[in-house]
């Protein structure tokens, strides 16, 4: 039996377990897996980048205050994070991966980077 690429329907010649006729074409089949089909999502992953870039650039160490201002200024959408995490004394941290920020008193935030 002739195997034949998924991607231009080309004879594969080859190895055994050889799924595609070139690189191309892999590249080309797994790039259109992969793109973002609905404009809502990819615009909501761009979102999420420009948030995890702020919080990167304002937190270069694993730990530091900030004013809320100094958010708001960069762009920075408080209604995208991809988690939430509530220790045991009640704090509840935002997350954007694993850069994360917690509301303070006084319009203030402390952000931190998680372990790991």
């Amino acid at each position: 039996m002739q195997r034949k690429c998924p991607e231009c329907g080309d004879k594969i010649i080859g190895r055994a377990d050889k799924k595609f006729c070139s690189d191309s074409c892999r590249n080309a089949h797994n790039n259109r897996l992969n793109q973002d089909h609905s404009k809502l999502l990819r615009n909501t992953n761009n979102r999420l980048r420009k948030n995890y870039r702020i919080l990167q650039r304002l937190n270069p160490k694993k730990t530091t205050k900030c004013p809320k201002a100094k958010l708001i200024e960069r762009g920075f959408d408080f209604n995208l994070f991809t988690s939430i995490y509530t220790t045991k004394a009640g704090a509840t941290y935002y997350f954007v991966y694993d850069q994360g920020y917690l509301p303070l008193e006084g319009d203030f935030y402390a952000l931190v980077k998680k372990d790991g």
